[in-house]
């Protein structure tokens, strides 16, 4: 009998290891067990995908930019969330302040989540310098570096980030869509004094990561047990709501332009090395 696949996934929050543990109970009922390793960060995780530790990583979008920059570009994408697909993050500020545009912004302080966030620092730096505004430059940038090397799934950073702009440390904060809607549903924000002022374009999040040369039935054994998890399914709800998904989808590749173009002229994998 061949062996489990080895399946990493990063430790952001304590509901993680409850997750996978509902996971690879039902891997186990559909006859393709697994076993999971857990990493700190995500740059362990995908060490321990390249020299084979594991087979499969559950990657952050900034993961799997790294896997594809660290093996050459032959690493593949094979499953998503629902909810992975087409996100976009906001620039958000005071509706009593000045800023109604990111022009506002020039020689303003924009309030951002850790480092390494695709969804609240990065793919929003993409952002302004698309409006011609140049960060560090043209805008301070106050970041809020929680939890380096977990890619802001946290949303500690991010969280802390719309605090400085509460407190009017700050002329606007960036954050995830799906935060936007929680925390005015929660009474985090209250929308009748903040409001978005600039979207990024569409991107898409996690990905789970495999290298090319990975048994190709193994894989298509796995995807089959993956994409049997049902949300009309009471069990399976319990998992899928803590994972924040109604379906799994096949992986794509087509999302991740804007946190590429972003990583690139905010040159992170080299200024990432000295932080």
């Amino acid at each position: 009998m061949a062996r489990p696949l080895i399946v990493g996934a990063v430790l952001y929050d304590p509901k993680v290891s409850v997750i996978w543990e509902i996971i690879r109970d039902f891997f186990e009922s559909q006859a393709q067990p697994i076993d999971v390793a857990f990493y700190g960060t995500y740059e362990e995780q995908v060490t321990a995908l390249l020299d084979r530790t594991i087979d499969i990583a559950w990657n952050s979008p900034l993961a799997w930019l790294d896997a594809q920059r660290r093996s050459n570009n032959t690493c593949r994408a094979i499953a998503m969330r629902d909810t992975d697909c087409d996100r976009i993050s906001y620039i958000v500020a005071r509706r009593d302040g000045s800023v109604r545009t990111p022009a506002d912004l020039r020689g303003r302080t924009l309030a951002t989540g850790a480092i390494d966030s695709p969804q609240a620092t990065l793919i929003p730096l993409g952002r302004l310098r698309r409006d011609g505004l140049v960060p560090g430059g043209d805008v301070t940038i106050k970041r809020f570096d929680v939890l380096v090397g977990k890619h802001g799934d946290h949303i500690g950073g991010e969280r802390d980030a719309f605090e400085c702009l509460r407190r009017g440390e700050a002329a606007a904060s960036a954050m995830l869509d799906l935060n936007w809607e929680t925390w005015i549903q929660d009474g985090t924000i209250d929308p009748q004094q903040f409001a978005i002022v600039a979207e990024t374009d569409r991107f898409d999040h996690c990905v789970f990561t495999i290298r090319e040369d990975l048994d190709a039935a193994r894989v298509q054994g796995w995807l089959d047990a993956l994409f049997a998890m049902r949300y009309d399914n009471p069990t399976h709800r319990e998992m899928m709501d803590l994972e924040g998904l109604k379906a799994w989808l096949p992986g794509r590749t087509s999302g991740f332009g804007p946190l590429a173009a972003a990583v690139e002229s905010e040159r992170f994998f080299e200024v990432a090395k000295t932080v």
